[in-house]
């Protein structure tokens, strides 16, 4: 598919470019600054993840805010909020200014998300949804390696402090918002949305694989990153270069399994995604090398590109007027457990790192299960195979 220029689709790319700068930097910086500045445990750690998953909890407010702004500006707005949260982050090293900061950048990192799955499938065409979602993680992975790059080039070359850190990609991400208020014009709804909660019965399979989808991404988000800096001891540089691998491995390969995904369908995706990870989890969980959990770290960023499906999934079954309501009410589906799991397995990694992933491991099985249970040909009155409403 063609992009052109002014395009909404060339619009969701460069939000994803701002997103993903902001993010990755906090992101990059989030272990060691926590525990070198503010000298964090995996306790601590998890209750922070948990705080910051709120936000992500709540993600089905965005349909009251819709009711008074449109989704374009608002997305414009939440990326304003990631933009500054991020550039505040480390002024001031404390735990609570840590948390409050962390909060600031998560409303609008979630709102954003939100909304950028809603106006993805209400912009593409459905025979161009998963090539186009692919692009987006491409652009996603090149703006990371931006992100990562700079991080690396502000410690190792001119050593500058984390604040200032911050500063560079929080304001990499206001700035490119700032670009795009102005450059773009406002796209047209091409289907007015429901502006209240929805819930259906005939969703429910893909409202249970979004949240083990949220259950099981809090394990390799909180833990497998935090694993690489406390049993490994990966300093901000080595954590710096692993993403920008992820990230170069993720340009060429994402699309491509956007088209991948078109052919074979979401079914079998998904069901190679969740086997994958299940055994991507018991690795995490036995090894005692740096090296191979590494690879192990690559693998598991490179199936995130195979989540595309349910995406694609929700797109095939839906009425069209609920996509704007659903992707906030999935988006809080996939972060119920998002709030308390890092919680409490932070606590239960101090007893334990294994049993942390071991528990991914039975996540991922369980979506398995969920996933057999799809139709090779989703469509609406098609959902599942097993467990249909009218």
């Amino acid at each position: 598919m063609n992009i052109s220029r002014k395009s909404p689709e060339l619009l969701i790319l460069f939000m994803t470019v701002a997103s993903a700068v902001g993010f990755a930097v906090w992101m990059n910086l989030l272990n060691n600054f926590a525990i070198e500045r503010v000298s964090f445990t995996g306790a601590e750690i998890g209750i922070l993840q948990s705080i910051r998953e709120i936000p992500g909890f709540l993600a089905f407010t965005v349909v009251f805010v819709l009711a008074f702004i449109r989704e374009q500006k608002t997305a414009y707005i939440a990326l304003l909020l990631l933009g500054l949260g991020t550039m505040f982050t480390g002024l001031i090293p404390t735990n609570m200014a840590f948390i409050i900061t962390t909060v600031i950048m998560s409303i609008g990192f979630h709102y954003y998300e939100t909304i950028s799955i809603s106006l993805s499938l209400q912009w593409v065409e459905k025979k161009h949804t998963a090539e186009f979602l692919g692009k987006v993680i491409a652009a996603r992975s090149a703006a990371s390696i931006v992100a990562f790059a700079l991080v690396w080039i502000l410690f190792e070359q001119f050593h500058l402090d984390y604040v200032w850190v911050y500063m560079a990609g929080g304001g990499v991400t206001v700035a490119i918002v700032l670009f795009c208020w102005r450059y773009f014009s406002v796209f047209p709804d091409k289907v007015y949305q429901t502006k209240k909660i929805v819930l259906r019965k005939r969703y429910w399979l893909y409202y249970a694989l979004q949240f083990m989808s949220g259950a099981r991404r809090q394990i390799f988000m909180v833990f497998a990153g935090f694993l690489m800096v406390e049993k490994f001891h990966f300093s901000v540089a080595e954590i710096s270069l692993l993403f920008l691998v992820n990230s170069f491995i993720n340009i060429p390969l994402a699309p491509r399994i956007g088209r991948l995904i078109a052919r074979i369908g979401e079914r079998r995706a998904l069901i190679i995604e969740y086997m994958g990870l299940a055994a991507i989890f018991v690795g995490y969980a036995l090894t005692e090398s740096a090296l191979f959990a590494v690879f192990l770290y690559i693998l598991d960023h490179l199936f995130f590109s195979i989540a595309i499906a349910l995406k694609t999934y929700f797109q095939k079954i839906a009425d069209p007027a609920d996509i704007a309501s659903s992707a906030g009410v999935s988006f809080t589906i996939n972060h119920i457990a998002a709030v308390f799991i890092p919680v409490i397995f932070g606590f239960v990694w101090l007893y334990s790192s294994a049993i942390v992933f071991y528990a991914g491991a039975m996540m991922a099985l369980v979506s398995l299960a969920l996933a057999l249970n799809m139709p090779s040909k989703p469509l609406p009155g098609n959902e599942v195979l097993l467990g249909k409403f009218s």
